[in-house]
């Protein structure tokens, strides 16, 4: 990774929405869902907080977490990443580590103890990244998803 690249989660707005949707994991969407689909889902979830993620100002991917402290009660108390994807171009730059760390440090701000997430069982690489950012598995499996965890 360049470290002299600031990477940052930035608000998807009506303005770069579009670009957000185009961005493309190289995956054929067997691994994430579609950006498109997570906004629209996004909409029927008061949990929902998602974020473009910007590297020195250049759109590079783009994350959703699960926040329960944004709903007075909610169905599930655990802060989740929900969604989570580099655009192909831009994998292997550091640039997924970065927004992972920031990921955490606002489920941190917002009061969790932990972040949880899933991936599809069959994907080593992202297995790698997660554990690399001190992700480790709980044993659960649901759905072909194996569940992952960072306490602090």
């Amino acid at each position: 990774m360049d470290m002299s690249a600031a990477v940052e989660l930035v608000e998807v707005t009506k303005d770069t929405v579009r670009a957000v949707c185009k961005l493309d994991a190289g995956d054929g969407g067997r691994e994430v869902a579609p950006n498109a689909v997570s906004i629209a889902q996004a909409y029927f979830h008061d949990e929902a907080w998602f974020r473009a993620i910007h590297a020195d100002g250049a759109l590079v991917g783009f994350l959703m977490l699960w926040d329960p402290s944004l709903v007075e009660v909610s169905e599930d108390p655990r802060f989740i990443l929900w969604r989570f994807m580099i655009d192909a171009r831009f994998q292997r730059r550091g640039y997924g580590r970065a927004a992972l760390e920031l990921a955490c440090a606002h489920a941190r701000e917002r009061g969790a103890d932990a972040l949880y997430l899933t991936h599809v069982k069959a994907v080593d690489e992202a297995a790698r990244l997660y554990r690399s950012v001190g992700f480790a598995y709980t044993g659960v499996e649901a759905d072909g998803e194996l569940w992952m965890v960072r306490a602090w």
